[in-house]
């Protein structure tokens, strides 16, 4: 049982250089993926004045799927890892991340 209870203090860095990681990725695809789309190098803000309201939800929408998709394959990448050197699973419940 205590190791249990120490893996998921443990698998905090692992996690945070796994998301830190996904990050920089997942930004890097999402501006490969606006600029094949619209052939633009800058995506729309939610504040530029100059884009319309389609344009700026299209890119949000874009973001959102890639950082949770890059964020999901990260955290799963981890948490294989971990199993695989310690034989637990990095998390006390089924639930995973609130």
């Amino acid at each position: 049982m205590g190791k249990k209870q120490k893996l998921p203090l443990v698998y905090q860095p692992v996690g945070f250089v796994f998301g830190w990681a996904s990050g920089a990725l997942a930004g890097l695809a999402f501006r490969k993926i606006w600029k094949a789309v619209r052939d633009e190098d800058d995506a729309p803000d939610a504040l530029d004045r100059d884009r319309g309201w389609g344009e700026v939800i299209l890119a949000a929408a874009i973001q959102g799927a890639i950082f949770a998709a890059v964020r999901s394959a990260a955290d799963r990448t981890g948490a294989k890892a971990i199993e695989r050197s310690t034989g637990v699973w990095p998390t006390k419940e089924k639930g995973g991340r609130d």
